[in-house]
């Protein structure tokens, strides 16, 4: 079997979709893609078209190592983005010429369902309470939410006592009926994270992701030091070598590596067992399509540290499409009581409407994330 050609579809909401075709009929699906950089990620999938074209797709581990390690410079969000698609989707094509889930090739199920959980409340947390009981409807119990808007590196209390409200606001409503993690976003500097964390502890968060960007990794053990709420991060690390820094450092209780920019399926499954070495438990980041939450399950169960996984039915960022709309077998991916299951079919589980792909792909916009600024003018983070 040989690869014969990579075609990359830019899809609404914030999607980019990549087919692998062989010379034996059998196709790959992979979601490679930075959110508001899809055009970029693009780019590097096809500049690796001339390494791809002719090989085995079914030697996935050769063809990582070579789309890895074959240049000098490497990693990085773009590349690694783009290395993870590839090896969604030569996975996919490996488990439909073995007639087999790609989780039965990582060893076969460790567990028999998965938790999952929904965001509310968009970028600026508002109407989370009506948010929550409309997933609630839907089998929701477990939630994640931005837990402050842009936050200064030295800010005043009405802002904490802004974000406190909120979660005081959720388990004022709902008690331990359900349970929500609270997203710092990377918007807050060490200094501000510490008197968050100390002032929302009684709300008893089921995490608190990003108090720090990953860059400042190295307060993460300091901040985990301070609290007993669970420290969760990892959406914007890319490989490996970075997450073995934050591990050896300490403090992560959660690692959230990106099946889609972390370089994929063979990349996340090393870190995974990383995680479970350093005794952290794995919640893979995903608020992206269905091709990338499919291949978050195909880990999910086949480590035993995983716990949760994230998805984006109903996201703030879908506009345009959702979750399953470019899936025909939406029934593989039924929730019951707020839990997944192992994908049935062959490969990554995912029947594409090609037909529905091609349609939307020829008028899909370009998402950006927005923009902020602080009150004073200068940038703040998003």
């Amino acid at each position: 079997m040989k690869i014969t050609r990579l075609t990359t579809y830019r899809l609404p909401p914030r999607w980019l979709f990549l087919k692998i075709d062989t010379d034996e009929g059998v196709t790959g699906w992979g979601e490679p893609v930075i959110e508001g950089r899809a055009r970029t990620v693009e780019a590097a999938v096809l500049d690796f078209a001339d390494v791809l074209i002719g090989r085995d797709p079914t030697r996935i581990n050769e063809i990582w190592q070579t789309l890895y390690r074959a240049v000098f410079y490497r990693g990085g969000p773009i590349l690694m983005s783009a290395i993870a698609g590839i090896d969604q989707a030569l996975w996919d094509i490996k488990g439909k010429t073995l007639g087999v889930p790609v989780y039965e090739l990582l060893g076969g199920l460790v567990r028999d369902r998965i938790k999952a959980y929904s965001w509310v409340g968009g970028d600026r947390p508002s109407e989370v309470i009506a948010g929550i009981k409309k997933l609630q409807q839907i089998g929701f119990d477990t939630f994640k939410l931005n837990g402050c808007n842009e936050l200064a590196p030295i800010d005043n209390s009405r802002k904490v006592d802004a974000a406190v409200a909120i979660a005081n606001e959720i388990r004022g409503a709902f008690g331990s009926d359900i349970e929500f993690g609270l997203d710092f976003h990377g918007r807050v500097s060490a200094p501000m994270a510490k008197v968050l964390i100390r002032e929302l502890e009684p709300c008893r968060p089921l995490f608190i992701e990003e108090p720090v960007l990953a860059e400042q990794c190295e307060y993460y053990a300091r901040l985990a030091g301070a609290t007993h709420i669970p420290i969760a991060a990892g959406e914007r690390m890319f490989s490996r070598f970075e997450f073995k820094r934050v591990l050896e450092g300490g403090g992560v209780a959660i690692l959230q590596p990106d099946l889609s920019h972390a370089g994929g399926i063979t990349e996340c499954l090393k870190i995974a067992g990383m995680a479970e070495a350093y005794d952290v438990t794995l919640a893979p980041h995903c608020p992206l399509g269905p091709i990338a939450l499919s291949s978050c399950l195909q880990i999910d169960f086949v480590s035993r540290n995983a716990v949760f996984q994230e998805q984006s039915m109903g996201i703030h960022y879908n506009q345009g499409a959702e979750l399953l709309d470019y899936v025909d077998n939406k029934q593989d991916f039924d929730m019951s009581d707020g839990y997944f299951h192992p994908p049935k079919k062959p490969g990554l589980g995912v029947d594409v409407n090609e037909e529905l792909v091609i349609e939307r792909s020829k008028n899909a916009g370009d998402w950006r994330n927005p923009v902020w600024h602080y009150d004073d003018g200068s940038v703040a983070e998003w």
